[in-house]
């Protein structure tokens, strides 16, 4: 006879950690891709974006690096049923609010773009929210040790 033990974890917690990873491997690809960035990419891109990039301190890109690959690494953990994940995703959100606070403390994108600018990077934050708070109630829940 054979005995079959169910998984603590709901189904949910499979699908949002795969959709963490995906989400986290895209800024990855953004990153890299910002990072990577040609002349004729970066003349490719609106005007606005470009003075952006140009004036953005490399202390900014850092901030953005971290924030990408510890989120990554932190759907990793998830994945991995790490309690790691819980403080790479603390590490992703606080670099993450470094990096939109001197976006727009440091380069001129709040007079380029004004409070329409603040959209994307507010649904980032958004996001990277509930990925430490799903990790953290994962931990508490004991589903990653």
């Amino acid at each position: 006879m054979t005995t079959v033990v169910a998984s603590s974890r709901p189904t949910s917690y499979w699908i949002i950690a795969t959709l963490a990873l995906v989400w986290n491997l895209i800024g990855v690809y953004m990153f890299y891709m910002q990072m990577s960035a040609g002349a004729a990419q970066m003349a490719a891109l609106p005007t606005e974006q470009q003075q952006i990039i140009a004036a953005t301190p490399t202390w900014l890109n850092v901030a953005y690096g971290v924030a990408v690959f510890a989120g990554a690494f932190g759907a990793i953990g998830l994945l991995m049923k790490k309690r790691w994940a819980v403080a790479l995703f603390q590490l992703s959100l606080a670099a993450l609010v470094v990096q939109i606070a001197g976006t727009f403390l440091v380069t001129p994108a709040w007079s380029l773009l004004g409070p329409m600018g603040l959209a994307m990077p507010a649904l980032i934050l958004v996001i990277a929210l509930f990925l430490l708070s799903y990790a953290s109630k994962a931990a508490a829940r004991r589903w990653i040790g």
